[in-house]
């Protein structure tokens, strides 16, 4: 017998065993699928959640869901690398969950889905085979490194010409350090070339502080500033577990930028988790931006998987667009080819 629940309340998943020991850093080992991820999106960048869950005696399966008024959404924001259904089991409990979840909503729009690990052709699957229509589009992508046991000369050695040639020329002006504890001093310089750089405003400095100050806790932190002339220029916050390094920010000061800290910095960063870390994969998170192919080597899609209940008539409107777009491109392709 499948049991179907909703939790609004996070303190009420914490005190469900089966359920906190499902979210926690033994059986979830990346920070987006665990129960501190969730309680820091609802503490600090104000998401409301709805942790969905169906289990047996045996086998238990999870959608971090937030949102009201029939539109659900994941839950998950900008810092989030990627979404995906927590499950133990096989897909008859994501499709418990789908039909469950009609009652709930008219709509479910989870973004940011992987694909490698079949995430998102579960959930499609799963939502189909309960009836609700299904559209599925690529809405970002994710590049990252297989190490593949390569030293970090080796590794280097691989780097396109024009990356080698800067850092050997810059290397030597900046000077680089790597911790793997918070310091509140290397922090707020953080926040300071953050402020200074090209990047845009930070969606909330108090939820990367107290993610920042947990991972420290636990020795998964690796917190990496560049200084000129005993100054800080750049800085960057990596994760490591499990044997993934996990690159969420970084940042340089623009008036620095002749010296490339930034690059100089990643470089140190990218040593250190390759030779002292050891490993497996690094995963530079989401967007396309132009300077991530000169570290990485494979790009992988995310997907965006909508949902709608086909009898709720606030989501007509919108399938009348789509099926009039949809005629339009084949009236389109089919005067092209003839």
């Amino acid at each position: 017998m499948v049991q179907v629940d909703y939790h609004r309340d996070l303190k009420q998943v914490q005190s469900d065993g089966q359920l906190a020991a499902w979210l926690s850093e033994s059986n979830q080992r990346a920070p987006f699928d665990r129960l501190d991820w969730f309680a820091g999106l609802a503490r600090h960048c104000g998401l409301e959640p709805l942790i969905a869950t169906a289990r047996t005696e045996s086998d238990i399966a999870v959608l971090p869901l937030r949102g009201h008024g029939g539109h659900l959404h994941a839950l998950s924001n900008w810092y989030t690398f990627r979404y995906r259904p927590l499950a133990s089991g096989g897909d008859g409990l994501l499709e418990a969950l789908a039909r469950d979840l009609a009652r709930k909503a008219r709509r479910v729009t989870l973004s940011g889905l992987p694909d490698e690990d079949r995430s998102a052709s579960r959930l499609e699957n799963a939502f189909r085979s309960t009836g609700w229509l299904v559209r599925r589009s690529a809405c970002d992508t994710n590049h990252v490194l297989p190490v593949d046991g390569r030293s970090y000369e080796q590794y280097l050695a691989a780097r396109p010409g024009k990356l080698r040639t800067t850092l050997k020329r810059k290397s030597g002006k900046v000077e680089t350090r790597v911790l793997d504890r918070f310091d509140a001093e290397i922090w707020r310089a953080y926040e300071a070339i953050y402020a200074e750089s090209w990047k845009p405003e930070e969606g909330s400095p108090a939820f990367l502080r107290a993610f920042a100050e947990s991972e420290g806790k636990t020795g998964r932190l690796r917190l990496g500033v560049a200084l000129a002339d005993g100054e800080p220029v750049a800085a960057q916050m990596w994760t490591v577990e499990h044997g993934t390094a996990w690159i969420h920010k970084l940042a340089h000061r623009e008036a620095a930028k002749p010296l490339s800290p930034g690059s100089v910095l990643s470089a140190a960063l990218f040593r250190h988790v390759i030779d002292v870390d050891r490993v497996d994969l690094v995963d530079f998170g989401t967007g396309d931006d132009p300077y991530k192919r000169d570290w990485m080597e494979i790009v992988r899609p995310r997907y965006r998987l909508d949902m709608f209940r086909p009898g709720a008539p606030r989501n007509w409107p919108i399938l009348g667009r789509d099926m009039l777009r949809s005629g339009a491109q084949y009236l389109a392709a089919t005067a092209k080819r003839g």
